[in-house]
């Protein structure tokens, strides 16, 4: 029985491409230095000053740089390649995190944010790029997974230890942040050497029309949903925990535990999960499926009794609708498009999940100021199954169009 668990494991993990455990390796240490961001409001709250509408707008531009900073990324992928672009967002990203660690003005603070998102996400479509060029058919649904748990264990990592560091000085934040973006531009020149890897390169073929995702109306819609979901997920992270807080009176240290149990359970379970699914059916059935259960998750804050036992049960819920639908999104807009367009589409993906960050805040403050919290998760749980019934109906036209 143990054996074949670890062969189940094994067989997983098999059949990806070096460079796309690289590429994961550099995924890993960028995000484990994720620390500047989860604490940012607290900081220019309490260290800097300034008032909650401030440090709102402060957010409100790291929001906006990084949809800009995708868009603008997948526009110079499809025109440099991905390696290029890749270094070169990670290391501006590292030198803005040590000059913004300086800056204490609410005007420095705000530019500084912008153009540091600006930076960072145009990181985004250049990597999600590569992974597909690094990909085939049969396994690139996996090397998304991989790469998600990647950045999974990165934020894990960067979290505890960023609580740890703000707790002695906030101004090492920005130093360890930015270092560990330094430390990951090193480690992609080292492990995938810029000669090596651009002989694998194919220039696009300009014989063949250049489609856009603006004009592509299946991958539009696709797009939609996918904020409507991601506006939705991001409550997790945002308003739950303040939710578990507030009406459920748990305590700090079982509410990281909630939070960490999330990217435990994609570390253990999401690469199996997807070989077990990956080719058996139409992504887009995983898809649907996998924001179904999330969009139950949300509900049953309403239905079930306070205790721990049912917030484990939810974020158990939660996490299984994300594993079953994110890595398959992934793959969807990979099939929809070519070497000459991957950066455009990797870029107006990325933009999606820009997108519902910055709306989730949003939609979740004022809707908890208008009917609390309760009004919250029927509203998460509707808009979650607009868009699973949404992903169904594209499933629907894809089947009738083959």
């Amino acid at each position: 029985m143990l054996a074949s668990f670890f062969q189940l494991y094994k067989q997983a993990f098999s059949g990806l491409s070096k460079n796309s455990w690289y590429l994961s390796v550099v995924m890993l240490i960028n995000r484990s230095g994720t620390m500047v961001v989860p604490f940012m409001t607290i900081y220019c709250v309490h260290q800097l000053h300034f008032t909650i509408i401030q440090a709102s707008i402060v957010m409100m531009l790291y929001g906006l740089g990084s949809i800009i900073g995708a868009f603008a990324g997948g526009k110079v992928t499809d025109r440099i390649g991905f390696y290029d672009l890749q270094v070169i967002a990670l290391l501006s990203g590292g030198l803005l995190f040590l000059v913004l660690g300086y800056q204490h003005t609410y005007l420095t603070i705000s530019a500084g944010a912008f153009v540091l998102s600006f930076c960072n996400e145009s990181f985004r479509p250049a990597n999600s790029t590569a992974i597909a060029h690094y990909s085939n058919a049969e396994n690139k649904t996996r090397s998304y997974s991989l790469n998600r748990l990647a950045v999974n264990l990165g934020w894990a990592v960067g979290g505890a230890l960023g609580g740890f560091i703000a707790s002695i000085n906030y101004h090492l934040l920005f130093w360890v942040d930015g270092s560990t973006n330094i430390l990951a531009a090193i480690l992609l020149l080292t492990l995938m050497p810029r000669s090596k890897v651009t002989k694998t390169f194919t220039k696009p073929d300009n014989s063949i029309p250049r489609v856009s995702p603006y004009t592509d109306g299946v991958y539009l819609l696709f797009i939609v949903f996918g904020i409507l979901f991601f506006m939705s997920f991001y409550q997790f992270f945002i308003m739950q925990p303040v939710f578990y807080k507030i009406d459920w009176h748990f305590s700090e240290r079982f509410i990281g535990f909630l939070l960490a149990l999330n990217g435990i359970l994609i570390a253990l379970v999401e690469m199996v999960l997807v070989h077990k699914l990956e080719g058996k059916r139409n992504g887009l059935v995983y898809i649907a499926s996998g924001i179904l259960i999330a969009s139950l998750g949300f509900v049953l804050l309403n239905i079930l009794p306070p205790t721990t036992v049912a917030a484990i049960v939810v974020v158990i819920l939660i996490t299984f609708g994300e594993m079953m639908s994110m890595p398959f999104m992934n793959a969807f807009w990979i099939g929809r498009s070519t070497a000459n367009n991957r950066g455009d589409y990797a870029a107006l993906y990325s933009m999606t999940w820009s997108t519902g960050q910055v709306i989730a805040p949003l939609v979740g403050g004022e809707v908890i100021a208008y009917g609390g919290f309760n009004l919250l998760w029927w509203v998460l749980g509707g808009l979650s199954l607009i868009s699973s019934a949404g992903y169904f109906v594209l499933y629907r036209i894809n089947y009738y169009s083959s």
